[in-house]
Order: structure tokens, then sequence, then C-alpha cells
């Protein structure tokens, strides 16, 4: 029993002492007046009477009623129920009270301290004060306070006849049962009656309807967060403007913690004086007052529920871990079904006519039961993780939390985590972990229920059935009796009180109080105490536990074969089969990532143990060692899967024999593990074995225990009980046993838990000290040993510690002085650990101190032992690590790097894996990378020992580098997870490499950032082609003009000279010119430098144009130019010439301009460009600024025999021509600069036009034009340039189809060709190719010589994009999901490389026979260095047999792509300004192009394949100058252009590439083409389908054996031994080898027949002595006898040593020039299978397809129809359905259609050999109306379907039948 009240006390409002206006409160009376013993008088009670403060306010308010919470020093909760009234104020407290009299009462409404009741009729002034009748108890029945307090009130107001003091006495005086469901029926004397009932348990708690007031205040998600936040220890702060809600609140809260009981501060309603208790570290649940909430707003960590608002603010520093999935999901779920069943029948279609909702308490417990569940399924199996420690005198419970998380699969869960770790959960385990207590609904529910909650889950209504089944007890459990009698309480009458005026409350006489209070003490003492006998029982453990959701742990899902595995790898050990455990071994260390397959290692290592010691050889040693630390090596600090704590007994138990006396123990090589150093878990092992022990100790008799068990997990047992029970059963029968029994008990348990700490602190120096203390600075750092921190797992075995061990043996001087340290750490660690459990467990003082002193003995001992076994275990054999072969570098370059011992690994190709293409499997290889000041070079030989010894090389040049990224990956000898790199370089190589173990991160991070260092140098100085044999250090600033070479210092010293001379004063006083820079481009030059450079109009025509006797020193310029390539190039083509006196002469169309000799009008252009003659130089400055970056057109080749030329531009601005036909009926501004420069552009297009001798004197009428003559005639004259722009419809059609993505389709505009009567006779002299983007909105206008034609290009970011996907396609990171060639030519087609080759081959082809015909070009794309080079060079090239020579394509690189000045340093990324733009690889693409003709004409080209591909090898590598910097004054600017002769002869390193392969070309016919025989007219027209075009080998081909073949120095193998000294002995070896495919350079291991030949005879003409001919000179002698072969008579063609009799075809694209009755025509049918018109011309090719190979036979009009007639197709995609002539053609399987029956031309082929099907159709939108349905049918191609309609059914089924047997013929 229980005392109702402690104490009734009387508080009154009084005057602040400070005389401040607000007042205080006072207890006026207070019963009793002694404090009770059990229970003294809370302090601080007139604080929470009035929270808001006490202040008098002018109105009477109505009565409230709240209950406070006060907690005291023992955590003992007090509560206060205050029933506050007010009443008049005593003249004499008026005064204190008026000041501030309207504030407060503004502040009383805010507060809303209730209703205000209608203002009562007093006189003016009439001020009311508050009194306070305060309950205090230790017991929470909130409504018997309020009836009581309410009574009391309810006496004093109507005048009742009842003795207050009485009432108050009998309150007092009241005892109620504690708990157990009594019932009690209560009088205060007053005629009033209550009952009171207590809950059947108490530890369950009492929540009336707050929970669910909380959930309707704040909704799921907020309470959900509170919930989180509470468990988790945040700060949680309520606000309202009610205090019994704000006490309901934090009642719900605390409510829905159970089982957990909240132990922070707790304050349901904090008063305002308190507030600063907000501001406290330690979390809390507090309630305020939201008047304050203005107080509240600083807060920056609590998280602030507004009840009134309904809103939870979380602030940003704070995260609340939510719950872990599913339960989230789940616990959501069911409370929305609780809280609104509505919810799931608010989508029925006829829903029940009223759903049953549960009452207010009623919901309030199926709220609860919700939690309750939750918890149920959180802890579940908690009791399985109890470590029992002490069971006599009291139970000492530890609770082992990292098994707990393991088991359940959350131990990354942030929620749970935080949970286990908090105090509340700490007190569950201490209060609940108890085996033998009273039981409880949540004890029961985590016992049994589970399985049950388990099989619920995807059940909803079963859920809400246990959910209202829980609620049913919790209900229950509040109200054991429902059907009480009802309470009757005296309440006052509605009308009477707020009107009266009553007296003030009497002072009660505190006699009569006490005499009431005294009788009852007297007579409680008679009687006798009152125990509660409690029902104590073994509370029961449940299922063990399983995982919270179930997670499969990725690719290692143990399967019982992988356990067989590890098994049998286990039993090979011990049985002695080395080299099937060897076999083995891989495959489990693979399977150890596996959880199942560590604890089956640890099984079964524990087999082969016997009486605590198991003796090994060495070999069994390393194996169980290796097997062992990869156990661990995924072990986490807290162990959570107990992995750890099954191997501790292990590390003790094997061991091997060193020498004699001396034996190392498995701990020795398996410490670098973060598990031992971490404290929590040698607490958990420590309890664990206690817990062992103590159930032995209890158990009849005591069995031996199997050190095997893991932790948190107690053995399987049948018959025996678990420590739990055992503890339960011995707490059951403690009281009965005698005192000495129980002392001897004691004893024997703590000597147990002594023995234990001891045993201990041996396990723990065993582990923590290191077997070399010289390593211990390196290798022993832990994060557990105070200032030593963790290291990586190094292991450390007989002999893996011999390529670690030789490197720290440097330090031993120190060994002592380290030693030492290293003991006094372990020492501290173990000291802590021994004070820690041994405090816990119960050990008394002095044996506590008995083991201190123990604990630096046992660890000396320890370092004694280990200094022996150290000692012997260097004297083992180490295991040969695979010495590291060290690459042969290049002359003057230098390794930066020494080798890094790694692996490389296998990428996507199958070549060098043994994989289907057959082969050794050369890959994995082991070895090392080194890096150089040219290169990233791996050597190495491969790790399958089937392979042999083959050397592994693969590198890359460092400038060549695209991507670098971190990986990480198995190793293959140990399959253990490796940090690892992969380098991707655009030379198609691949570096997929994985560091071995002795490489630390610091090594590696040193690796690449070198890497990065040397990859993108800061300046172009850095690079390799320059730092080779000089000693430039990119520390230094770039060199300015001062300190250039001596060559350039008198160059630009003359040219100065010369600029000052020759242009006279202006350039003198002006500022130096800067042209745009490349950042600028496409935007004309600003207007103050187009002032500075332009020349004005009055100048001279001879100001900017050489004179006819220019100075020596301008002379002395000029000839450096004039020795440049294009130059010389230009003289061949007879373009212009430049005698000695410069003078030109003037019959010649064309002359050689210096006028960019200073590269002041453009800087990406040569000194020297070809202009019309009759333009002034003075002119092309204007010229100039209508073009991007000033590029404007000047001529690069000219065609020997139609004379026309070919120019090349930047693209154009807005203004000039362009501009002109935009706007060109704009009135004219006067004549601007702008419009002078558009002038000059007309005249140098004019002059350009009149140069060609052809088109010198024509008429205007050269076009294409297909406008009737009336329209041309309506123009009359053509009068100005300005008005002669057109952008002919031919032309546009030319460019749209070779803008479209696949050129195959039929020539059509939309789908025909232009009538042949809209052809004019004649073409155009010059047409313009554009981007098409650039040319739109030109309006057509009639154009007399000139015409556009804009094609789209791609840019190159798409260029960039593209040659990404093509290296990922030709060298994949990691094999394709699908094997076979499929996957590769997928992501081919992805990459668009080869469209975009086909579209370079198109354009060049269009050009190609435009120059043929005799029109001139002008390519104009882009900023005209990018695709404008690759045309022109493509142009050239298939034009002029001259460039298919090795000197011819020297020339037409240096010209085109160097002098012209396309940006290699910007496209290749050579510095690290440019690292951000990356690789394009636009001269590449070129080579790509250049490969692809010499594919289709191998006769034609002098060079090899292999010449391309070292260009395209070495365009990237840096490795010469030649490729370096982005223009001619780029290469001046740093003295590169004109270095002196003298200086190169000297030195052996070839700087230019020309240079290099001159001097190998001599030496080996390796970039001759054998095949060569050209024929000098010979114009080449290739084929450009895609499905023409090769994937170029240089992207596919590897040589492991030697690396890239394009360093030839390194390409050429180390040299045979001779004869005399082969291996064996044998004289004559056989010279046979094998030859493997991606190992050796097949073409040098079996060169060609030539080759050989050649080398056979330099063999023998060495061997007789004579000095060996060069292989040219004897390859031409044996040509020249040759042709004197073949033609004896001095007839005859010339022909080739290979040239067979059958007659050559050339081969030509469809664009053809053909002689018609109307005169010559230009026909574009750019890929398509046929040409247009016919087929006899002379030029036509022999094409090798089925749809042409018959056309030589046959004409069109006498073609194979097999079957015929009109048919209905429908057109692509938004065309109309329209009737054609079909044909069916047998001979050449193919269907083609027709406008007409009559019509000679065809429009469109369906190939049959691309049909997949033939089926019946339905008709589409648009289809003829009037047919039968089944007349449809469908081809299906691969392409696309084509839909037909026949007239009828049976015409449609003849169709289907005869294509059907057509395509079954084939």
């Amino acid at each position: 029993m229980a005392r109702l009240a402690d104490y009734f006390v009387l508080v009154a409002f009084g005057p602040h002492p400070r005389g401040s206006g607000e007042g205080q409160g006072q207890i006026l009376q207070r019963f009793p007046e002694k404090d009770w013993e059990d229970n003294p008088f809370p302090q601080g009670i007139e604080l929470f009477c009035q929270p808001s403060g006490w202040q008098v306010c002018p109105e009477r308010n109505p009565p409230t009623f709240f209950v406070a919470v006060l907690t005291d020093i023992n955590s003992e909760r007090h509560y206060c129920a205050c029933l506050t009234f007010w009443e008049p104020v005593e003249p004499k407290q008026e005064a204190v009270g008026t000041k501030g009299t309207v504030e407060r009462e503004e502040e009383a409404d805010e507060r809303g301290q209730g209703q205000l009741s209608p203002a009562t009729p007093v006189q003016p002034g009439q001020l009311y004060a508050p009194k306070t009748l305060v309950l205090v108890s230790r017991l929470d029945h909130t409504e018997v306070f309020r009836n009581s307090l309410g009574l009391i009130y309810t006496i004093h107001v109507e005048g009742l006849n009842v003795c207050l003091e009485n009432v108050i006495g009998n309150l007092l005086t009241c005892t109620v049962p504690l708990a157990g469901g009594s019932q009690r029926t209560i009088s205060l004397g007053a005629g009033d009656r209550q009952v009171i009932q207590t809950p059947l348990a108490d530890s369950l708690p009492v929540s009336r309807c707050s929970v669910a007031l909380l959930f309707r205040q704040l909704g799921i998600t907020n309470v959900l967060s509170l919930f989180c936040a509470a468990l988790t220890e945040h700060k949680v702060l309520f606000l309202s403007r009610s205090y019994q809600r704000l006490a309901d609140a934090c009642r719900g809260l605390l409510a829905l913690l159970f089982p957990l009981r909240y132990s922070f501060t707790y304050v349901p309603i904090l008063p305002a004086q308190l507030l600063e208790v907000l501001s406290t570290p330690t979390p809390f649940i507090i309630g305020v007052n939201a008047a304050f909430q203005a107080e509240t707003q600083e807060l920056l960590d609590v998280i602030v529920a507004d009840l009134d608002g309904g809103t939870v603010a979380v602030p940003e520093c704070v995260h609340i871990p939510p719950l872990p999935e599913p339960l989230q999901s789940q616990t959501h779920s069911v409370l929305s079904m609780v809280l609104d069943p509505e919810l799931e029948l608010a989508d029925l279609a006829f829903p029940p006519p009223t759903v049953s909702t549960s009452s207010l308490k009623m919901q309030d417990k199926e709220l609860r039961a919700v939690f309750l569940r939750l918890f149920a399924q959180l802890l579940q199996g908690y009791r399985w993780c109890l470590h029992i420690v002490r069971i006599h005198p009291e139970p000492v419970i530890r609770f082992h939390k990292a098994a707990f998380l393991g088991q359940r699969g959350l131990v990354e869960d942030d929620f749970l985590m935080k949970v286990l770790e908090g105090m509340a959960f700490a007190g569950f385990v201490s209060e609940r972990g108890v085996p033998y207590r009273p039981t409880d609904l949540f004890d029961e529910l985590v016992a049994h229920e589970v399985a049950r909650m388990r099989a619920d889950e995807n059940h909803p209504q079963r859920v809400l059935r246990h959910v209202q089944e829980l609620a049913e007890q919790l209900y229950k459990n509040e109200n054991p009796y429902p059907a009480v009698s009802m309470h009757k309480v005296q309440r006052p009458g509605e009308a009477g009180h707020p009107w009266r005026a009553p007296r003030p409350f009497p002072r009660l006489d505190e006699g009569t109080v006490q005499w009431i209070v005294d009788q009852a003490a007297a007579k409680m003492q008679g009687a006798p105490p009152a125990v509660r006998a409690e029902r104590r029982s073994t509370v029961p453990s449940g299922s063990p536990m399983t995982a919270i959701a179930e997670r499969s742990s990725g690719p290692h899902i143990n399967s019982a074969r992988r356990l067989e595995v590890v098994r049998s790898c286990i039993s090979c050990v011990f049985e002695g089969k080395m080299l099937e455990a060897k076999k083995l071994l891989p495959a489990v260390l693979r399977a150890l990532k596996g959880r199942a397959a560590r604890r089956c290692l640890a099984q079964e290592l524990h087999v082969h143990v016997q009486q605590n010691r198991a003796v090994l050889d060495h070999q069994q040693f390393d194996f169980v060692v290796r097997m062992m630390n990869c156990c661990l090596q995924d072990c986490t600090s807290l162990d959570e899967h107990g992995i750890a704590a099954a191997l501790l007994p292990l590390v003790t138990a094997f061991c091997r024999k060193l020498s004699p006396g001396v034996t190392q123990f498995a701990y020795s090589c398996v410490q670098e593990h973060v598990v031992w150093s971490t404290p929590q878990f040698w607490e958990a092992m420590f309890y664990g074995d206690v817990q062992t022990h103590i159930r032995a100790l209890y158990l009849e008799p005591p069995e031996d225990q199997s050190p095997s068990q893991e932790a948190g997990e107690v053995p399987a047992q049948e018959d025996e009980r678990s420590a739990l029970d055992v503890a339960s059963e011995q707490r059951r029968l403690w009281p009965t046993l005698s005192r000495e029994k129980q002392q001897e008990l004691v004893q024997k348990e703590e000597s147990t838990v002594f023995s234990q700490a001891i045993h201990y602190a041996n396990r723990m120096s065993y582990l923590l000290l290191p077997l070399d203390s010289s390593k211990s600075r390196l290798l022993r750092e832990r994060a557990g040993l105070g200032d030593l921190e963790s290291a990586s797992n190094s292991l450390v075995t007989n002999s893996m510690a011999g390529s670690v061990a030789e490197s720290y043996d440097t330090e031993s001087g120190f060994e002592d002085a380290e030693t030492c340290d290293v003991a006094g750490a372990v020492v501290r660690f173990i000291n802590r650990f021994v004070d820690k459990v041994c405090t816990e467990s119960g050990v008394t003082s002095d044996h506590l101190k008995g083991l201190h002193v123990m604990v630096p003995d046992i660890v000396q001992m320890h370092v004694e032992t280990l200094e022996a076994v150290h000692r012997e275990s260097k004297r083992l054999p180490p295991i040969q690590k695979p010495k590291l072969l060290r690459p042969r570098l290049l002359p003057g370059e230098e390794c930066v790097l020494d080798g890094l011992r790694v692996y490389l690994l296998p990428d996507g190709r199958e070549g060098a894996t043994g994989g289907s293409g057959g082969g050794p499997a050369l890959l994995p290889a082991e070895g090392a990378v080194f890096l150089t000041t040219y290169r990233v070079v791996f050597t190495g030989m491969p790790t399958d020992p089937l392979v042999g010894e083959q050397v592994v090389v693969r590198s890359f040049p460092l400038a060549a580098l695209t991507k670098e990224k971190r990986i990480s990956v198995q190793t293959p000898m140990d399959q253990l997870l490796q940090d690892g790199l992969q380098l991707r370089s655009c030379t198609f190589q691949l570096l997929k490499m994985a560091f071995d173990e002795e490489v630390g991160s610091d090594s590696a991070e040193l690796f690449r950032k070198q890497l990065h260092k040397l990859r993108y140098p800061a300046d172009i100085r850095g690079t390799f082609a320059f730092t080779l044999g000089s000693a430039y250090t990119p520390s230094k600033p770039a060199r300015t003009a001062k300190d250039k070479g001596p060559s350039f210092r008198t160059l630009s010293r003359n040219l100065v000279k010369n600029a000052k001379k020759t242009i006279g004063r202006q350039y003198v006083t002006r500022k130096r010119y800067n042209p745009p820079g490349w950042e600028q481009h496409g935007q004309p030059p600003t207007e103050d430098q187009e002032d500075e450079i332009s020349v004005s109009e009055e100048s001279e025509p001879s100001t900017l144009t050489p004179s006819s006797a220019l100075k020596p020193s301008d002379r002395m310029t000029m000839s450096s130019l004039v020795e440049r390539a294009c130059c010389r190039d230009y003289q061949r083509l007879g373009l212009g010439t430049l005698s000695s006196s410069l003078s030109r002469a003037k019959s010649e169309p064309f002359r050689i301009s210096p006028v960019n000799r200073m590269y002041a009008i453009c800087r990406s252009y040569p000194g020297l460009l070809i202009v019309p003659q009759s333009i002034q130089d003075n002119a092309l400055q204007r010229v100039s600024r209508c073009y991007r970056q000033n590029r404007f057109p000047v001529v690069c080749w000219r065609s020997g025999r139609s004379k026309a030329v070919l120019l090349r531009s930047g693209g154009l601005h807005g203004k000039g021509v362009v501009g002109l036909f935009k706007a060109q009926n704009a009135p004219s501004p006067g004549q601007s600069q702008a419009d002078s420069s558009s002038l000059e552009q007309e005249k140098y297009l004019q002059a350009v036009v009149s140069s060609m001798p052809r088109y010198a004197d024509a008429s205007g009428r050269n076009t294409l034009s297909g406008f009737s003559s009336a329209h041309m005639g309506s123009h009359g004259k053509w009068g100005s340039v300005r008005a002669s722009g057109r952008s002919s419809g031919l032309s546009t059609d030319v460019g749209s189809r070779l803008a479209s993505r696949d050129g195959l389709s039929a020539p059509q505009a939309n789908g025909a060709p232009p009538d042949p009567g809209f052809l004019r006779p004649q073409r155009a002299a010059l047409y313009i190719i554009g981007d098409k983007a650039q040319l739109k909105g030109v309006r057509q206008d009639p154009l007399q010589q000139w015409e556009l034609v804009p094609i789209e290009v791609f840019e190159s970011r798409q260029v960039k994009a593209s040659f990404k996907k093509l290296l990922k396609a030709c060298v994949p990171g990691c094999p394709a999901t699908e094997p076979g060639p499929a996957s590769f030519l997928r992501s081919l087609e992805d990459s668009e490389w080869l469209i975009q080759i086909h579209r370079l081959l198109q354009i060049s082809v269009l050009v190609v026979e435009l120059l043929d015909a005799g029109s001139s070009v002008l390519v104009s794309l882009e900023d005209g260095w990018d695709v404008t080079t690759q045309v022109v060079s493509l142009v050239q090239l298939l034009s002029d047999p001259f460039y298919r020579t090795l000197e011819g394509f020297r020339l037409l690189v240096e010209k085109e792509w160097l002098s012209f000045g396309h940006r290699f340093s910007h496209r290749g990324a050579h510095t690290l300004a440019g690292q951000s733009s990356g690789f394009t690889p636009v001269f590449l693409q070129f080579l790509d192009c250049v490969y692809q003709v010499h594919l289709q004409f191998p006769m034609e080209f002098e060079f090899s394949q292999f010449y391309l591909k070292f260009l395209g090898y070495h365009h990237a590598s840096r490795r010469f100058r030649t490729f370096l910097l982005d223009s001619d004054y780029e290469r001046i600017e740093l003295g590169l252009l004109y270095e002196e002769k003298g200086e190169r002869k000297g030195q052996l390193v070839c700087r230019s590439v020309w240079e290099y392969v001159d001097r190998l070309s001599k030496r080996t016919p390796v970039f001759y083409n054998y095949m060569y025989a050209p024929e000098d007219t010979e114009v080449l027209r290739p084929y450009s389908n895609v499905s023409n075009l090769k994937v170029w080998d240089f992207y596919t081909e590897e040589t492991l054996a030697e690396g890239p073949p394009y360093d030839w120095e390194l390409a050429q193998g180390p040299p045979e031994p001779p004869e005399e000294e082969r291996p064996d002995g044998s004289a004559h070896q056989s010279r046979r080898r094998v030859v493997w495919p991606c190992y050796d350079s097949r073409p040098r291991v079996q060169p060609d027949a030539l080759s050989r030949l050649l080398q056979e005879l330099q063999r023998l003409e060495t061997e007789l002595g004579r000095p060996s001919e060069r292989w040219k000179d004897t390859w031409d002698r044996v040509k020249a006898a040759q042709r004197l072969e073949v033609r004896p008579d001095g007839r005859g063609t010339p022909s080739s040593l290979l040239v067979s009799s059958v007659p050559h075809h050339r081969r030509s694209l469809g664009v053809y020039l053909q002689e018609g009755p109307m005169g010559s025509t230009l026909s574009l049918s750019l890929d398509s299978d046929q040409s247009s018109g016919s087929a006899t011309s002379a030029r036509q090719a022999a094409r090798r397809s089925t749809s042409t190979l018959y056309s030589q036979f046959q004409t069109a009009e006498s073609e194979n129809r097999s079957y015929e007639g009109t048919l209905y197709k429908k057109g692509a995609f938004m065309k109309p359905w329209k009737a054609r002539w079909f044909v069916l053609d047998k001979t050449k399987h193919q269907l083609r259609y027709y406008d007409h029956r009559v019509d000679t031309e065809c429009k469109g082929v369906i190939d049959l050999a691309e049909v997949e099907a033939v089926g019946p159709g339905t008709p589409t939108m648009g289809a003829p109306k009037t047919v039968d349905e089944k007349a449809f049918f469908d081809v299906k191609t691969t392409r696309r379907v084509y839909n037909f309609c026949a007239q009828d059914v049976p015409s449609a089924q003849q169709w289907v039948d005869r294509i059907q047997s057509c395509l079954s013929d084939a």
C-alpha cells in the first residue's frame, strides 16, 4: 500500500522581493508540516504552480488544472497536481500589482488560461491574484487528483457545511494498493465517492488517451521522427498553450518508448524562470508554453514539436536516423490502418455503409500495440546475446552488441547502433536481462510472437487483428474492472461561482490536520507491513534471432559446394597433399569472402587441434596462416559475425618448430588486423568466456566446454541448459541457501573471473606485441594502443616476411628503446581493459592490484620469447617473388619511378587470356610498372605456371594517356581485394593493374601524381621531345624572347627591321598587334584591332608587297620561308615562283605573297601564301576579316589537267558573301569599312574565278541553275557580283545528302532526283563548300559564277565522343557480358566512328569529281583547321599521285597540317592548360581515311600501312617535336622552325619524325609498299559506304612480347645468341618457333617473301665480305630488270613484279561526269547502288556487289524482269501511300520500283539479301479504301518494314509467293 498524496500545499501570489512588476509564489500553508522520512518535500513547487510567472489580472479567470512532474535527485518522479483560482487582491497588494497591468492582461490573454468569463461587474481598478491548491504524490492518478482538489475548491466556493481540515486530513491519510489490478473506493468525508484502479502489471506504462492525442496533433511521420529522436538521444521540445496538453504529449512519447525507459531530463512543464535549462548539453524531453516560442528560436540542436500547429522542426545540424527498412514502412502502414481505417476503403466502388472506429482510449492502446510489435521485431532474440558474468550475490549481465547486430544483418544501420549504445538500452539490459524475475506482455511477445509477426508481414488484416489483440491486453491492464460504480464528486454550480464574489480561501487549522495524520500513522504502525508477493519466473529466451531483412551477401552466397571446397582444402593441408591444397587455395580464398565459409574454416580447424596444441610443418603452417589472414581481413573492428572470436583459441594452438626449444605460434603472423586493437572485442570475448566457465561451475556434474563457442552464441546443447537457464535456477535457490554456502559461491565466481582476466592478459599480449619490435614504428601503429595506429595487413609467415623484413633491419639500432615503448603501450592497453572488466564483474580491489602487478611481467616475458622466435624465423628461406624485369629504354629516356610490383590483369580483350581464340593465358601477369620520362611500361611474366617464362610487356607513351581511374580488384594469386589503377591511352593500350600488397597506398599515390605531372607539363618545353638531351626544368619561368636560341634571335631581328622599313612609319608609332586568341574564334576582330592593322586606302599598292629589289636582310628572311615544304610544293604545282630577286611573272594567274611573313594577318597560316595575281597585298587584310580566325581563302593545290584550283579557308563570319546574300536589299550606310571588306571579298572570289583559264572570258551563264531561261532573263545583265549569290536546289540537295547519316539511301530530293531537263549544260566556275548551319537562310538568287554547297559536318566534340566510344569498343575495360563478336560490332556501331570516316571520304570524293571536271572548289568549314584540313588533304591525296609517295605524303602533312596550323597541342591536350579539353583525334581520323583508301587501292601507294600506324602512334607520343604546337608562328617563337643544320647533325637523337623515318628507311624496308605500281594519271575514287570500310587494325592489334612496335629501337628484341654459345651446345639449332597471336609481332617473326629475300641477300653479302648494298638500291635494280623481261621488244606497258595479267579495275564512287546528248552533266548519286544514266560510260567502275555484278553486260533497257506489276507502297514515316511499278528481278536478286511502267530510271531498290520475312499486313492511315484487307502484305528487311498493298487478294498472294520463291532459291 502507498499514500495517495504526500503533501497538500496552498500557494498564493506575493510581491517580488526586488520590487519588480511580477510577483512570486508564496507557500501559505503545507500539510503535513514535517517531511516524511521516505519522501522529503520537493523544492521549487511555487515555480511549477504558475509556470508562466505569478501575475495579477483585471478579470476573474475560471479555475485551471494541470499536473506538473518534478524529478528528484534519486530519479524519483513527483506528480504535482495544481488547481488555480483567482481572488480579489487586497488593497495592500494592489500597489504592487498595478504596474504593467495592461501588458499582463495581454500576456494572460495570449497564454490562453482557458476562456475568460464575461467581465465581472466590479469597481474599476479591481485586480485578481492567483491562488493554487497543490497535491504532491509519487503516484500518477490524475483524475483522482482533479476530483479531490475540485472537491476542496467546491466546498470553499459553495460554502458547504463540511470541515476542510477533515477533507485534507483524509486525503493525506488515504492509502491505495500499488499494483496488481486491485481497486479501492475512497471517500474524503464530503459525501463523495471515488474508485481507484491500479494497473495489472506495474511495468507497463499507463497512457490513458495521451498517445492517440499525440498522433492527432502531429501525424504519423512527425511522431515517428520524435520517437526515433528520443531513442537516439536527441533533444525534444514540445510547445503548446495548454499545460495539460504538454503533460499528455510527454506522457504519450514516454509510453511509446516502452520497454525502454527514458533516463534523461524529463520536464513536461518547464517554468519560465528555468528556460536556460534548454541550453543543457544532455538530451531531454521538455514542454514549454507556446508564449515563450521566441526564446526557443536560438536553440540550434533542439527538435521543436509545436502541438498546436502540428509541426515538428528538425534543425539542419541534427540527423535523426530512421528505423531500418522494412520496419519503417511496415510501421507507417500499420499506423495509418489504425488511425484512418477508411483509407483502405476510400477507392472501393461499393464501400461498406459504416466503418466501426475505435474509441479514443482503445485507439490509444492500438497505437501503443504497433510500437510494442516494433520493439519485439527490433529486439527479437536479444536474450541470446546476453552474457551472464556473475550470478551471485547479484546478477551482472552484459550485452554482446556486435553479435546482435551481425546476426540481425544490421551492422550498417545507424538507428539500431545508436539505440544499443544509448543509456535507455543499458537500463533495459540491467532490468530485463535478469533471468529470474516477473515477466510482462513484452517478454511474452518477444519470445513467442515474432514468428507470427514475420508470417503476417504481407497480410494487413492479420497484422491489424494482432494489433487489436495486443491493444485489448493493454486496455485491460489499465482498466482491469470495466464495470466500476461511477464516481460521485460534487462540483461548483455552473452559474454560481463567477458572479458571487467569494470570501478568500480560509487559513486552515494545522493542528486538526496533523492530528488526523498522526492517528492514521499510529494505525499503520500497528498493522503488519503489506509485502507485495511478486510472481517471479524464468524469462523465456524465445527462438534464436534472424536477420531483419533476408539479404544475400552479394556474390559470395556460400553454396554447399563452396563449403566443401574449404573442407577438402583443409583436409589436404593436414594430410600433407600440398599440391592439391595449392590448387584449391585460390578458390578457398575467394570463398572466404562469405560468412558461412569463414565459420566453416574455424570449425574445421578446431577438429585438428588436440589438447590445445597442433604442431605443423612449415608448408602447413603457411597455408593455415594464409587462410586465417584471409578470414580476418574482412572482419570489422566489432567482429559482428564472431569469426575473430572463433579463431582466437586457434591462433594460440597452431604452431611450428623453428629450432630446438623455439616454437612459433600462428598469432605472431595474424596480428595485422584492426579487430585485435578494439577494446570492445576483447570485452565481449572475455564476458563470453567467463559466462562459459560460470555455467560450468553450476552444472552438475561440471562438463568441459569446447572453447569453440563463438561469442554471443550459446553452443548447441541437447540436454544442457543455457547459461541464462542456469542463472535463473541459481537465483531461485539463492534465498534458500545458508550464509556460508552463499559466501562460497561468491568466492568461486570471483576466482573464475580473476583467472580469466589473467588468461586474457596473456592472450592480449600475444596479439598486440609484434614479432619484430624493430618494425613497431612502421607496422604496429594501432588505434587502440594510445599513440599507436592500425596498419595494413602484411602476411608475415615463414617467409612472406622475407620480402618485407629486409627493408626494416636498418632500424635495429634503436631496438631496445622501441621495444620498451611498444611494451609500455601494450601494458597500458591491457591495464585499461583489466580495470574495466574487473570493476564491472565485481573483482575485489586486492585482486585487481595483484593483476596490475602481473601484467608488466606477462608482457616482458612474452617480449623475450618473441626475440628468439624472430631471430629463428629470419633464418627461414624466403619465398621468392619474381625478379623485377627492367624495361629497355630509348636513348635519352630516363626512369622517373622505379618498378612498383603490380599484377597486370586481363581487360575485355580476349587475345591474351587464352579465351575462345585459343593460345596461352598470358594475363594475368605478375611484374612491375615503371614510369619513365616518355612511357608507362609494364614488364612481367604470366602467373599461369603452364605458360612458361614468357616476358610480357605492355606500354604506351605518357602523352597518350586519356583516362586514369582507381579500381578495386582481386589479385590473381591471393584473390584478395587490392587497390588498382586502370590507365587507358589513345594509342589503344590499356593497363589494368592491381598493386601488390607490398606497395603501400602512398607509393601508389606518388605514382599517380608523377604520372599526372608528366602527362600534363605546365609548359610545352616540359615534354619529352624537348627535355630529351637538354636540362629544361619546369620550375623555370618560360623563356622570354631575349633568351631564345641564336638562330631565332637573328631571324626575329631581321623580321622586325624588315617590317619597319617595308611598311613605313605607321607601324612604328602603333601598339604591337595581338590577333584574337583561340578562344575568340568565330568572332571578328574588335574595332580597335581592325583600326590598328588596316592599311589606309590611299597607301601605295606596293606597301605590303615586296618590291623588285629587297634589301639583303629581307632576302635572308625570305629565303628561310622559301625553304618550307609548302613553298617547294607550290613551285612543283606551278602556282607561282619566287625568283632570287623575289619578282613575279605577270603572266601567271597566281603568285606567292609574303604578306603574312610577320604572321600579322593570320597567326595560324604559313608565312607565304598563294593568292590571285590581281589581288594586292593590302586588300588581303580586309578580306581576312570576313573569315573566322582571319583564315581567308588561299590556294593549296592546282589540278595539272583541268587547271582547277583547290582553296581552303575558315568558315565565314556574318559579314562577307553570306551576309550579302541575306541582306541584299538593305540600304547601304555609305562606304563603311565592313562594306569595303565585303567588296574586297567579292573581288577576291571573282579574281579566283578569273584566274582559271577556261573561265576567264566565259559568259555569266555558267551555273547549275534549274531556273528557266525566262527566269534568268528577267535579271538582264548580271551586273554586280554582290547581287549574284545563289544556293542552287541541287547543291542544297547534295549537301543534305552528305549530311544524312547513311548515304546509302537512293538519291532523292524527297525520293526522286531532279528531272534530266532541270540540269543546265554548264557548271559553276567555283563551288564553295560550307557549313549548313552557316549558310542557313540564304535566299536563292541566281549566282553567275559560284555556288554554295551547304553540308553538315561533325564538330570536334562529336569526334571526341565518338573516339571515346571507339576506344571502349576496341579496348574494353572488362569482359563483355555476351562473348563473341556481336558485342564488339554493336559497340563499334554505337561509336559512329565509321560513319564519320564515311562522311569524310564522301565529301572528299565529291570535291575530287568537281575538280576533275574543271570547277574550282573552296572548302570553308568550321575554323578551317580540323575538317577543312582533313578534306583538303584527302582531296589532294586522291587527285595527285605525288602525294601517294613517301616524300609527297610528308610534304602533304607538313603543308596542310603543320604549316596551315592544325592545333596539334590543343587537340592532343599536350600541356596542363589543355587538360580539360581532352584528346580529339582529328589527325588520326585522317590517317584512318588514308588507310581505307590504301586498302582499296593497294598498288597506288609507295608507303606501307605500317607507315600510317607509325604516324598515328607518334603524332600523340610527344617523342618528336614535329607534331607539337599549334602553328608555324608558335614554332618560330620556340625556335623550332629554323634549327641550325649544324646543331642538328651533332646530336644522335632525332627531333623530327621525318628525319627518323628517313634514317630507318635506309636500314629497313618497313615503310615501303612492295605492291607499289602507280598509274600517273589516276584519280582515285574509293567506295565510302560503311559496308566497304574496315576497322583499322591499328586499333585492335597488340604485341605483348615487346610492347608497341612503333619505337623501332625497343621493338627489336634482344639479339639471338651466336650459335657456339647456344645453351644446349648444339651448333645447328632449329630456327623454328611457335608464333602466338597477340604476343609475337607476326610481320617481324614471319616477314613477307620480299623482306625475307632482301635479308637473305644482305646476310650472304656480309658472309662474302662484300659491303652490303642498301635494300632500296637492290629493289630498284630488280624492278628495272623485271620490266625489261616483261617487254623484250620494247613495247608493252610498264608493269610491277606483282601485277597480274588480269586487267586491273580501278574502282570509283558513284559520282560520274558523263557526256550526254546535252553536253556534260554533274550527276551526284552518292553511294547509291546504281549509277544514274547510261552504264556504258567509260568511267563506269566494275562493282563487286550482287546488285551490280551484271551491269557490265546488260544495258538498263534490257533488264531481267522475272515478275512485275503495280503495288501501292507506304512511304517512310508520315508519308502517304503511292502506286508504283514494281519489278522483281531474280537474276540481280532485288525488288526495284519505278514511277510508272515506261519509266527507265529506278526510284529505289529493296535488296532481297536483306529480307528477313514476308507476311500479311494491315491497312494503315491513308491506305486505299476500296481494297480488301487481305490484299495488304509487309516485307521486313534488316533496315525497316515495307508496307505494300496489291489491287486484289489473288495478286497479293501471287506477289508474296513470287518473293518467297525468290528467297528460297537464294
